[in-house]
């Protein structure tokens, strides 16, 4: 859309059009059957047409490529051609002609043009070419201001804009979830798992070039979007990645923190920035696009004053026998603690050991290791729970149940 000043008569004249790549042409083919009046009338019309392909008539499109007819659709992250164009339409010679281009955004205004030094001349029926490139990097309405400034053979200075607006869209839409690994054991504490789900909302298919995870300076990244096979991973949605209009795509990552970090319980804690995706895609004939989200933020995991996780428990024990674990308590508050160890017997675990021993003291974001046995009366998926933690320093208690699960078998049935 072009939007002019008050209209004043000018040697020079203005002209920018957008630079796109063509499209393919396509054609509507009209076919019938052997036995129909037509014949094969419609057939060899089809092959003598210069616009199809020798072989595939009926396809709809052809071996030719057409000129764009309109301005077309700029989407985010895409980069914005034109051509500018400043002819001098007079028979007389200008001087000083200086072109220069903004585009202004809703929250700035940035300058385009490749130049800015002032051309001394310029003939009749001659003209001064330029072509800008911009990444297009805001969604919503963008204007294009180009100006020029020029002076007559008579010293007389003149100038005029004219504004061009035009509307940047978003081509994907991108949702995340968090999930926060938090009862495991040790070497998978306080993992983090993203799942990105990516949606094509353009009207075209696009071939997703690259979809990455780039994590913040505390996290290690895994991608778990391929596949083992051979010696080189496969991609989970095939060699061709094309998204079609509509459709959506699920990747995920995991995040693990970094060895210097992942031993101070109160830093990981507070943790709530996780990193920032990087997506990069193509269109019709090669067209790069190219998105980066803004930090993602995940809801810091509350762990309270103290977080006790497992170090080490056996997937499957013997019914009624006497099995080890291995107890890691953190304490994630900035005080230090006094604290007494409680087990209480459930339905179907029984505790080995001592109840209400002193632990001793535990300062801030430090851990102990706590070796405990137990055993359990019943069959099945069971549920380990019944410790309690208390402070004596402030007279405050924890309970923990469901800390993990472990599968409880029948030695004798299993020999039989």
């Amino acid at each position: 859309m072009e939007v002019n000043q008050a209209k004043q008569e000018h040697l020079l004249a203005l002209k920018v059009m957008r630079l796109t790549k063509p499209t393919l042409f396509t054609n509507m083919p009209v076919t019938c059957e052997d036995q129909d009046l037509p014949g094969d009338l419609f057939g060899q019309l089809m092959k003598s047409d210069p616009s199809t392909i020798k072989g595939a008539e009926a396809l709809m499109l052809g071996e030719m490529l057409t000129l764009p007819q309109n301005f077309g659709n700029i989407f985010l992250g895409e980069t914005f051609s034109c051509y500018i164009s400043v002819h001098n339409d007079s028979t007389k010679v200008v001087k000083d002609i200086l072109v220069k281009a903004d585009l202004q955004t809703s929250s700035q205004r940035l300058s385009l043009s490749a130049s800015n030094s002032a051309v001394t001349e310029l003939k009749p029926e001659r003209c001064i070419d330029d072509v800008i490139h911009h990444e297009v990097k805001e969604i919503g309405t963008h204007i294009l201001v180009c100006a020029v400034s020029y002076t007559t053979q008579f010293g007389e200075k003149l100038y005029f804009r004219k504004f061009f607006k035009f509307q940047v869209l978003k081509p994907l839409d991108v949702k995340t979830k968090f999930y926060n690994a938090e009862v495991s054991l040790s070497w998978r504490t306080d993992e983090v798992f993203l799942e990105a789900q990516i949606q094509n909302i353009t009207t075209s298919p696009m071939f997703m070039e690259k979809v990455s995870l780039e994590p913040s300076i505390m996290y290690n990244v895994t991608e778990l979007n391929t596949v083992e096979s051979g010696e080189q991973g496969e991609s989970t949605f095939g060699k061709m990645s094309y998204l079609q209009p509509m459709d959506t795509r699920q990747y995920l990552y995991c995040l693990k923190p970094k060895p210097e970090y992942a031993e101070k319980a109160g830093v990981i804690k507070g943790v709530t920035v996780i990193g920032k995706l990087d997506i990069v895609w193509k269109t019709n004939l090669g067209e790069r696009g190219r998105l980066q989200t803004s930090q993602l933020q995940r809801m810091a995991p509350g762990y309270g004053d103290i977080r006790l996780s497992l170090e080490m428990i056996p997937d499957t024990v013997n019914l009624e026998e006497p099995f080890d674990i291995i107890c890691k308590i953190t304490n994630c508050s900035e005080r230090t603690m006094d604290l007494v160890l409680e087990m209480c017997n459930t339905r179907s675990v029984h505790w080995c050991g001592v109840s209400g021993r002193q632990l001793g003291k535990v300062g801030p974001s430090a851990f102990l290791a706590l070796p405990l046995k137990l055993l359990s009366s019943v069959q099945g998926l069971q549920s380990i729970s019944g410790l309690r933690l208390t402070d004596t320093f402030l007279k405050r208690t924890y309970e923990y149940d469901d800390i993990a699960q472990v599968c409880v078998v029948c030695p004798f049935m299993n020999e039989s």
